[in-house]
């Protein structure tokens, strides 16, 4: 077998041992884990929108820069 397929096998194992673990848990438990993937969730999304921001303030930026040097660039030839 190769080390993809190993590693596919063991994430499955991983996964059906924490499905099992999960279904036999108390409510409360559950519950834990529920909370622990919506603020995994939530923190992931604001993350992300944090990354977006500023790549669109980079663009800006970078738009700015260059209707400067276009601004500049005619005002030369004029």
């Amino acid at each position: 077998m190769g080390n993809k397929t190993k590693g596919l096998l063991a994430l499955l194992g991983i996964g059906a041992l924490a499905f099992w673990k999960y279904k036999n848990s108390t409510p409360e438990e559950q519950q834990a884990v529920k909370d622990k993937i919506n603020n995994a969730k939530d923190n992931l999304n604001k993350w992300g929108n944090d990354i977006k921001s500023k790549a669109n303030d980079v663009a800006s930026q970078v738009q700015n820069k260059v209707d400067e040097a276009k601004t500049k660039a005619e005002d030369s030839l004029s």
